[in-house]
């Protein structure tokens, strides 16, 4: 366990204008609630409040933050009050602490609708504050890096719920260090046999990948050895669960699975991106199809990189990734990486508010929703990785879930021209309101002036901002939905 000076020290070494007592408070706080309690594992109950606290420092976020981290399970599971937190912490922790807190007091129909109203709580309190979802992400890492110590049908389904709900949270969160750490602790319980598998074929190639990265590598550096372009190189391997769904999409077994290996150029500017870019399809052979720009069209959370594969030296593939310095860092910490700068402890980040907003409209789509049931499979739905990239008529790209219908883009156009919506043309051609929509579609959508929606377009919508703009009109004019 992290010691109290250690974790103060850490604080203090990207916040150095910041008084840490309330941090030594909290800690003391946290040590004297949960005294008497302990971890399934034996461990002091502390340890797990300090692991919270120590990822919530690793990804440098604020003060209110870190020692929201440390009293996170004071209310629900020691005696403390919402009052004397407040009276100690003031309004601002006492507010996170709550956030995270779950609903036990409330009763449900069943255990679906327990979680699904916890989240709900939770992604409230998220639309007020971010910092709230991020502190019970650090709570979801420590619990599933214990796991081991927990029945096996606990064990199941937590990380079930892990790879569902939390591990898509800390992607749409551009989190990715923390999807990937969430996503292979959960893939060794959900399939433990899969996994040891894939985990000993991947140990026993690691001899021969490393040299092969290693020669990817030291080709690279030799091609920018003879530029001026500021450039630090990482070699990157991915994660077992990505390699595991790879084989799956694929229909291939692992021997086939060949881009395991990944290198990352990380320089200064966009500019320099694009220039590397140049360089490394100059001298390496890319592989057709492979080239993704998320520079110029960012993903859903934000994550901008340019991606390519390239025939390495020794006739593997190899995947690059380009970005610039502030670019990999959002792509480690996500939203976490952009929190101080809120807090004018950088210079302002012109960016953060966009970084913002986006989750919280979305959330405030999902309030609309009345079912907990609803709620949470809408929650999945917008959480899921897959994206397709749909194009207006002028050029403009809108980015929605696979499986999304031109009345989804519709409404993602404008409420107006999805009320008003009476037909679509994708590629030149009249399609059905209910037609999935594919990357690179061209889409038109036809309105008429009086047309109004429908109830039964709720029953093939895909996203909640769809759905709820659709529950609203109808609920407005007394129509049950």
């Amino acid at each position: 366990m992290i010691e109290k000076s250690e974790l103060v020290e850490k604080f203090v070494a990207y916040s150095p204008h910041v008084d840490p007592a309330p941090l030594e408070l909290a800690w003391d706080f946290a040590a004297k609630a949960h005294e008497n309690q302990a971890r399934a594992s034996g461990d002091h109950y502390l340890t797990h409040c300090a692991a919270v606290a120590q990822s919530l420092v690793e990804w440098r976020m604020d003060l209110p933050t870190v020692c929201a981290g440390l009293l996170h399970d004071t209310i629900e599971d020691t005696p403390t009050t919402e009052a004397e937190l407040r009276s100690t912490f003031g309004e601002e922790i006492a507010m996170l602490v709550l956030g995270v807190t779950k609903l036990d007091a409330l009763k449900f129909e069943s255990r679906d609708d327990a979680q699904a109203e916890n989240w709900r709580k939770m992604l409230l309190a998220t639309a007020q504050d971010i910092r709230v979802i991020v502190v019970k992400l650090a709570d979801r890492l420590h619990n599933m890096k214990t796991l081991n110590f927990l029945r096996r049908d606990k064990q199941e389904r937590i990380a079930a719920e892990t790879m569902a709900l939390y591990a898509p949270l800390a992607h749409r969160l551009g989190m990715f260090k923390l999807k990937g750490e969430l996503e292979d602790l959960s893939f060794s319980y959900t399939h433990p046999e899969e996994y040891a598998e894939l985990k000993a074929k991947i140990d026993a190639r690691l001899t021969e990948s490393g040299k092969q990265l290693a020669s990817a590598k030291a080709a690279i550096e030799k091609v920018l050895s003879g530029t001026t372009i500021p450039c630090r190189i990482l070699a990157r391997t991915k994660t077992l669960w990505s390699i595991y769904k790879k084989m799956e999409r694929q229909q291939k077994p692992f021997e086939e699975i060949q881009d395991a290996l990944g290198i990352r150029l990380i320089t200064d500017t966009v500019a320099n991106c694009y220039a590397l870019l140049g360089l490394v399809h100059t001298h390496f052979k890319p592989v057709a199809g492979s080239f993704t720009d998320y520079i110029s069209t960012p993903k859903l959370n934000l994550y901008r990189s340019l991606h390519t594969t390239i025939v390495g030296p020794a006739g593997d593939l190899v995947e690059i990734q380009i970005r610039t310095e502030e670019m990999h860092r959002s792509s480690e910490y996500g939203i976490a990486a952009h929190w101080r700068y809120k807090t004018g402890e950088q210079s302002k980040d012109v960016h953060l508010e966009e970084k913002l907003n986006w989750l919280r409209q979305w959330i405030e789509w999902l309030q609309d929703l009345n079912s907990p049931r609803e709620f949470l499979d809408s929650l999945k739905t917008d959480l899921e990785f897959n994206q397709v990239f749909v194009f207006t008529p002028a050029g403009e790209v809108k980015v929605l879930p696979a499986g999304a219908t031109p009345l989804d883009f519709a409404f993602a156009v404008h409420t107006e021209v999805g009320h008003t919506c009476v037909g679509a043309v994708v590629n030149n051609k009249m399609v059905r309101l209910d037609h999935a929509l594919k990357s690179g579609d061209i889409c038109r959508i036809v309105t008429k002036k009086g047309s109004t929606p429908k109830k039964d377009w709720l029953g093939f919508v895909r996203t909640a901002r769809a759905r709820s703009k659709i529950r609203h009109w109808l609920r407005e004019r007394g129509i049950v939905a």
